[in-house]
């Protein structure tokens, strides 16, 4: 008799030993030390991954509150200017119960004001009257009515932001009035 070789059944395939075609039964223990080999990786780049984020988020709010600040720092040199234009020479007219003002007083009521995010100690505010003009003899300050009143906030905000070092940015405002009392 010949040889005969086994012929599939019409209508099905042949099919190979799985550990001839590489299915899930060739040699287990083999995928599994691959897989030991790439175990906890996903956490550790997750965790990596997340400290540079978090340090970037907090970074933008760490500006944002220094911004936040400078919007106090304007509105202080504002509130400033305010002030010693109502304050002017003629304030103390007779029957006035308003007071003339001097640096030492605009200082004073700035660092009274209840500015959020800022720290009153670390606010230094310069009031100046550049005109000379209309004052005799040449007093200081020159605060007639319809002179100027420059009045300079500046404060050092500590910026802290994760992995940068600690620095202070200066934060800094100018206003200028006509004086009118």
């Amino acid at each position: 008799m010949a040889a005969t070789s086994r012929r599939p059944a019409p209508g099905r395939a042949r099919q190979s030993p799985p550990e001839q075609t590489g299915g899930s039964l060739a040699r287990p223990e083999r995928r599994r030390s691959c897989l030991r080999e790439e175990d906890g990786s996903t956490t550790v780049e997750f965790a990596l991954t997340m400290v540079i984020v978090m340090s970037f988020i907090l970074g933008i709010m760490e500006i944002g509150i220094c911004l936040f600040t400078y919007n106090f720092v304007a509105d202080a040199a504002r509130l400033g200017t305010r002030y010693a234009m109502v304050r002017g020479s003629s304030c103390n007219a007779t029957g006035s119960l308003c007071t003339t003002t001097t640096q030492t007083d605009v200082q004073s009521y700035l660092r009274g004001q209840s500015l959020p995010g800022i720290t009153p100690a670390s606010m230094t505010v310069t009031t100046t009257w550049p005109d000379t003009t209309g004052c005799a003899p040449s007093s200081s300050p020159c605060n007639n009515p319809g002179n100027h009143v420059i009045v300079a906030v500046k404060y050092q905000f500590p910026l802290s932001i994760p992995f940068v070092p600690a620095s202070t940015v200066n934060l800094a405002s100018t206003s200028e009035a006509v004086i009118s009392n």
